[in-house]
């Protein structure tokens, strides 16, 4: 009897080995499943890159509306399958996909099935190259200042559901390394309320209005079934805004999965990351790297863990970045790779702003500055991996 319980522990044993192979990439990385939780999800996520000024491009400009127009019209090449690729030889786990999904649409909120075929067929390309994707709706046109409207908001709301049972639809079997995140920086309302100090009353009634917009997203994904039953979801922040969205008027949606994470963005101080001149509300700030410098950016990471992370809620950092201009090379490789080491530190995952011909070259699939390529990537051992 003891010799054929240890014949069967060993076999067990055998047979677990053979599923966690099946489930990891070449690379060692074991790819999500529906047991996972999100929190370790994340934590696998590595360090991302987004697919910036492509999908999300949009404007009325845009005469010819086809497929290849407005995934070229901000800039890009034709996205190709060695480009994907490319990402993942640099050492990035993760790329962000933007998406404006109105810009192919019919006027009862149908897109166009060759739209959804193309950001598919990224999306595989990605997913093939072992990276963890995530797929939103991004600014899409700014058709989001029209849920502030009471005259408006039920149509809103009636659009936002069907773009995601559409996604849900398409991406119905594809695996759970295929994250969705509810919005962009738009669940932000400043003819409700801004944090300047107009409309003071209406505080709540905006944080109300995200809170139910995400509730929206998480009910309408998990009801579409299939793979989507259990995905890991993003849930978007107050204007992606670390101190707006650390505020206890922004609520995580109620999920009976409990997969979801909370999305940030980071691009403090604003003077150095945003400006290349002087504005009327700030002066235009080209170093960066002093004690208060530093100091201010790991007061605003502490207080995303002790807000999210140390409760119990994953992060994601959907972005950070900053602007080239005026900046030399070594202030932009420290600040980016200080803001990427500090929130890998903490455990959320850093996903880098990258439009084309800023941090990466598209044509030939190679970061510009390999200083910066080893300095992001190897946060998370990435770097580890040569340079394509």
């Amino acid at each position: 009897m003891k010799f054929r319980k240890a014949i069967a522990l060993l076999l067990t044993a055998l047979l677990g080995c053979t599923a966690l192979a099946a489930c990891a990439d070449k690379g060692g990385k074991i790819k999500a499943d529906n047991g996972q939780s999100t929190m370790d999800f994340v934590r696998g996520m590595g360090v991302g890159i987004n697919l910036g000024n492509t999908f999300e491009s949009c404007g009325s400009w845009i005469s010819d509306k086809s497929v290849n127009n407005f995934e070229t019209a901000w800039g890009s090449p034709t996205v190709t399958q060695p480009m994907i690729e490319g990402y993942a030889a640099a050492g990035f786990g993760t790329l962000r996909i933007p998406v404006a999904w109105s810009n192919m649409m019919t006027e009862d909120y149908t897109i166009s099935p060759e739209y959804l075929a193309r950001v598919h067929e990224v999306t595989d390309w990605a997913l093939g190259a072992k990276l963890s994707v995530i797929l939103n709706i991004h600014y899409d046109g700014g058709w989001w200042k029209d849920f502030a409207a009471a005259d408006k908001k039920s149509e809103c709301m009636k659009k936002y559901t069907r773009i995601w049972e559409q996604i849900c639809a398409e991406f119905s079997d594809t695996g759970y390394d295929l994250m969705f995140e509810s919005l962009n920086e738009e669940g932000c309302w400043d003819s409700i309320w801004n944090r300047y100090g107009s409309n003071e009353d209406g505080k709540d009634e905006a944080y109300a209005l995200l809170n139910e917009i995400n509730q929206k997203f998480v009910d309408t994904v998990r009801a579409a079934g299939g793979k989507n039953a259990e995905r890991h979801l993003l849930i978007a922040g107050y204007a992606t805004d670390v101190a707006l969205t650390c505020d206890a008027a922004f609520k995580m949606p109620d999920d009976p999965q409990k997969h979801c994470a909370v999305s940030v963005h980071y691009y403090t101080p604003a003077a150095f990351c945003i400006l290349e001149e002087d504005a009327n509300w700030g002066k235009e700030q080209t170093e960066w790297g002093s004690d208060a410098d530093k100091a201010e950016l790991e007061k605003n990471l502490d207080l995303v863990k002790t807000t999210f992370i140390d409760k119990g809620v994953p992060v994601v950092m959907g972005e950070f970045g900053t602007t080239k201009k005026h900046r030399s090379a070594e202030t932009v490789r420290l600040y980016l790779s200080s803001v990427c080491e500090g929130a890998y530190e903490r455990g959320i995952c850093p996903v880098l702003w990258d439009t084309p011909g800023t941090f990466y070259d598209r044509e030939n699939a190679v970061m510009l500055d390999d200083a910066l390529r080893l300095a992001l990537t190897s946060v998370s051992g990435g770097a580890q991996k040569e340079a394509a």
